[in-house]
């Protein structure tokens, strides 16, 4: 069963996964730019920065309001979290693994 968390944390995965979309996450970490604003720092048009952003704003990881002619956009990291959470599985599950090939390994050199 596929629950709503989960196709959420999918959907995180998906966005962040395209390089041009993880750099607009980076440029709106620095705080609210427009959309022109970013557009200006990549090499590919306004229209695929604009479907970029709309992707990322589906994904709840931008925050998007108008001001005059522009639309200001702002990060809303709290959706990482869930591929925070996701690895945080993983570092357990590795840590566990190096203490006990670190506790074989002593035990052998004894």
């Amino acid at each position: 069963m596929v629950t709503n968390a989960r196709r959420q944390r999918d959907r995180v995965f998906r966005v962040v996964a395209d390089p041009t979309r993880r750099e607009i996450l980076n440029i709106l970490r620095g705080g609210e730019q427009t959309v022109g604003g970013i557009a200006q720092r990549f090499r590919i048009s306004r229209p695929a920065i604009s479907k970029h952003l709309r992707l990322l704003h589906a994904a709840g990881l931008v925050e998007t309001s108008p001001l005059g002619t522009a639309t200001m956009c702002r990060l809303n990291a709290k959706p990482l979290r869930a591929i925070e959470d996701w690895l945080g599985d993983y570092e357990s599950f590795w840590r566990d693994s190096l203490e006990s090939l670190k506790k074989y390994v002593e035990e052998e050199n004894k």
